[in-house]
């Protein structure tokens, strides 16, 4: 396949008014000879318009860019050009359109679960992707505050630094930090707003009602007084304890007193 040919849809994107795209078409397209294989994934990446969880609102739709390795910039809320400006001075890579988003983006979307799409996750930090990783690992349906994050990151006292990593999640939805909450159990911030994040959490079943009354009262923990386990209230465990044989504490240190040992599924700390 000839230069012309492969980037063909990249030099419509010059004639649309963007200087960068435009540039890097008219090059590849004057080649004398086909490009190396790989060639385009390693200077550029491919932008495509997908569908959001849920119907309206800022995420039903979303911009993605993705390259060869995976998935690696998420945004809702921004036309193309607002994209391509963020997406470049982030990674400082140009964006072409793409005809097709990469298998497996769609599914993962609709049901919170990476299902094995791929992430390129490359530029962050160690912490950065230790702290991904982490939140990467909160079941759907549930939440787990900012210290049990910095906890499975390594780094147990930085719970501040833990709110800024997630702050840049580059793949925010796909890397679920809309599951991080306060540790005090109140839902906190969100890259898209903290309505967002209610409602990202409702439609995965999360009783957003129950756990802010919880907060209220000071209830960080919910514990059976038939197994002596003690979880986090959204624990999928915590959700099938009777109400009769439910008991709040305030942490850990005080369920431990009273005898209860913490769930081996959400691991409370």
């Amino acid at each position: 396949m000839s230069g012309s040919d492969a980037f063909g849809g990249a030099a419509g994107a010059a004639d649309r008014g963007d200087p960068v795209e435009g540039a890097l078409a008219r090059e590849l397209a004057g080649l004398a000879a086909d490009a190396p294989a790989g060639l385009l994934g390693r200077i550029a990446a491919r932008r495509v318009r997908v569908p959001g969880p849920v119907e309206d609102g800022p995420l039903s739709g979303l911009q993605v860019a993705f390259t060869d390795q995976g998935v690696a910039f998420l945004r809702a809320g921004m036309d193309e050009r607002e994209f391509a400006e963020a997406f470049r001075e982030r990674f400082a890579r140009p964006l072409l359109p793409a005809e097709r988003p990469p298998a497996g983006l769609v599914p993962a979307l609709r049901s919170g679960r990476l299902s094995g799409l791929r992430l390129d996750l490359r530029g962050l930090s160690d912490f950065e992707a230790a702290v991904l990783r982490a939140a990467a690992e909160i079941p759907r349906g549930q939440t787990r505050p900012y210290a049990w994050v910095a906890r499975r990151a390594g780094r147990p006292r930085a719970v501040r630094a833990v709110g800024s990593a997630l702050g840049r999640n580059p793949v925010p939805l796909l890397i679920p930090c809309h599951r991080v909450t306060r540790s005090d159990g109140s839902l906190g911030e969100y890259v898209f707003g903290a309505g967002a994040k209610e409602r990202l959490l409702r439609a995965e079943a999360v009783d957003v009602d129950q756990v802010a009354e919880l907060a209220r009262r000071g209830v960080r923990l919910v514990g059976s007084d038939t197994t002596g386990i003690v979880c986090y209230p959204t624990c999928a465990d915590a959700r099938r304890i009777a109400p009769q044989h439910r008991r709040g504490f305030g942490g850990l240190a005080a369920a431990r007193a009273a005898g209860y040992r913490p769930c081996e599924h959400c691991r409370p700390a």
